[in-house]
């Protein structure tokens, strides 16, 4: 019995430790960093993977376009074997070295890069992309030994890696900076392609009719001056590019076999023709989209200038604003531009693009980096015109303005006397977003400040600063604390109206937090109360019912009473 317990503990003890090995294993796979490191995964949002793309973009665009090309013109084929057969298996390299690539490609799996071999190589081998690939690497070469070393047509199984490049078009496309011009040259290089398809396979119907035999084919290749490989491509490009683009001026076909080939190149000439237009309007109405979405429509503007009548001067001011925005690439809507961005994403580029000029206000020195970029966000473009007035004297102030690019003078009231002048980085009407007591000009503006050409400033308004400053107090009085400076050095802070102001203001808080214990008291007594009056309605909803119990129970034995006293 003994012996049957320990075997039994013993084989427990066993399972117990597979068990834990079975659970330790794959933490240790997973949660190890440095075999991770050492793992060469290509993160296909990374800069080597689009580098290796483009790369592949060569083999595949050399298949595509040289193996229908040896199989027509049989002299390129024969003249230049070795050098092809070298292409041919160079090309075959890179597509082992493009699976091998894929096996190491990571993947996203929820917006996480998944690096782990194992689940790259499923993902990969259970895609379609996967077929494909193993497609187009089959070794067709060995029909060679059947057919013969001279007809490269047995290659065509090596088309069926082009998803490799629609990936580089469309990474590309995504990557630089003037997508609509990439997608031009990408249309242009799809004709090409299709022209040169149809100039090979031209010349290969030429040679099955019968060079010369009409006036449709390609002439006799024993006249020397057609004979040569240069000319026979040339005419056949020609020849194709008439028929393509429906322009005329080619000879009427004579053969069934040339008028099925003309046939399905008119309709291929009708649905390249409707594509490439299609195409072509698709870039235009970009192009014009991405200009409304930076600039406003000046055709509406225009269209209502005329409606009501409005005066030669101001439409010369309103011409020159429109000129000036669309010349100088000025954006007035920033911020709808953004909107579409996550909020993080969003404060990454305003900060990127403004914080320099946020940073060279001087009240914003030294303040917490979690509040510049709030306030970033609440910058808002505007744009001056000519003697355009920023503000006049003795005006409310209820923004500060940063200076982007321009220059302000500040004038005398007759708005020619320039006592200075302000450019790029300056900045102005920072005191008067700030509620700092004893100050004297009460918020007011003390100059007139007017634009002297076109001036691109930020303006930042007070209830923007006052709500991203109501989660950030010590920044709010490090500010007004630099305010109080400045308006010592301009001679405007009555200190003794401050003292007093600031003394009100104790008061007002003191009142306010006795104001506040009182009411905490008297809630509290209110709530004991409640609760009183709550327990008293319970009590007295028992004694109701018990009284009711009672009255029922007397009731029912008073009938009995008279029953047996009779």
């Amino acid at each position: 019995m003994n012996t049957l317990t320990q075997m039994m503990s013993h084989r427990a003890q066993r399972m117990e430790k597979e068990e834990i090995k079975a659970w330790t294993k794959p933490m240790e796979r997973t949660e190890n960093p440095s075999t991770q490191k050492r793992a060469w995964i290509l993160d296909p949002a990374g800069g080597w993977y689009y580098t290796w793309l483009n790369i592949m973009v060569i083999p595949v665009t050399y298949n595509w376009v040289i193996i229908i090309c040896r199989s027509c013109f049989t002299d390129i084929q024969h003249k230049y074997l070795s050098v092809w057969l070298s292409l041919d298996y160079l090309c075959d390299i890179m597509y082992i070295m493009d699976i091998i690539a894929s096996f190491h490609t990571g993947f996203l799996q929820e917006g996480i890069l998944v690096t782990d071999r194992n689940q790259i190589a499923r993902n990969y081998v259970f895609s379609a992309k996967f077929r494909w690939d193993i497609l187009s690497i089959l070794p067709t070469d060995f029909l060679y030994f059947r057919f013969g070393i001279h007809t490269p047509s047995v290659r065509v199984n090596r088309f069926l890696h082009f998803h490799r490049l629609f990936e580089a078009f469309d990474r590309t496309e995504t990557r630089i900076p003037y997508p609509n011009a990439f997608r031009i040259c990408k249309l242009m290089a799809y004709v090409f392609v299709v022209i040169h398809w149809n100039s090979c396979i031209y010349f290969a119907l030429s040679g099955y009719v019968g060079f010369g035999k009409d006036a449709w084919v390609y002439p006799n290749i024993s006249d020397p001056e057609f004979g040569r490989l240069v000319r026979q491509y040339l005419y056949s490009f020609y020849f194709s590019t008439l028929i393509l683009t429906t322009v005329g001026d080619i000879p009427s076909p004579m053969q069934e076999e040339e008028y099925i080939f003309m046939v399905v190149d008119f309709l291929i000439a009708v649905l390249g023709f409707a594509t490439i237009m299609g195409s072509i309007s698709s870039v235009i109405s970009n192009m014009n989209s991405a200009d409304e979405a930076f600039y406003p429509n000046y055709d509406q503007v225009k269209l209502y200038l005329k409606m009501y009548k409005v005066n030669r001067s101001l439409k010369k001011k309103v011409i020159a604003w429109h000129q000036h925005l669309q010349i100088n690439k000025k954006l007035t809507n920033e911020n709808q531009i953004l909107e579409n961005l996550p909020e993080k994403l969003r404060v990454e580029v305003a900060v990127s693009v403004h914080m320099s000029t946020m940073s060279k206000v001087q009240i914003f020195q030294n303040c917490e980096k979690s509040l510049l970029e709030e306030l970033v966000l609440k910058l808002k473009p505007q744009v001056y015109s000519p003697g355009e007035y920023v503000c006049k004297k003795g005006d409310i102030g209820r923004e500060m303005y940063i200076i982007k690019e321009g220059k302000l003078a500040v004038v005398a009231d007759d708005g020619v006397t320039q006592f200075a002048v302000l450019g790029e980085g300056n900045y102005f009407g920072e005191i008067s977003i700030l509620n700092i007591k004893g100050n004297t000009s009460g918020n007011r503006r003390t100059a007139n400040i007017k634009s002297i050409g076109y001036s691109d400033l930020f303006c930042l308004s007070k209830e923007d600063l006052g709500d991203a400053l109501t989660e950030y107090p010590d920044a709010k009085a490090l500010l007004e604390e630099k305010g109080r400076e400045i308006l010592l050095k301009m001679n405007k802070l009555d200190e003794a109206l401050a003292a007093e102001l600031v003394a009100k203001q104790q008061e007002l808080d003191n009142k306010m937090r006795r104001l506040e214990v009182n009411l905490d008291s008297l809630q509290t007594k209110l709530a004991r109360l409640l609760a009183e009056l709550e327990s008293s309605a319970v009590k007295m909803w028992q004694r109701i019912k018990r009284l009711e119990w009672e009255i029922s129970l007397w009731e029912d034995e008073t009938p009995d009473r008279a029953v047996e006293g009779k």
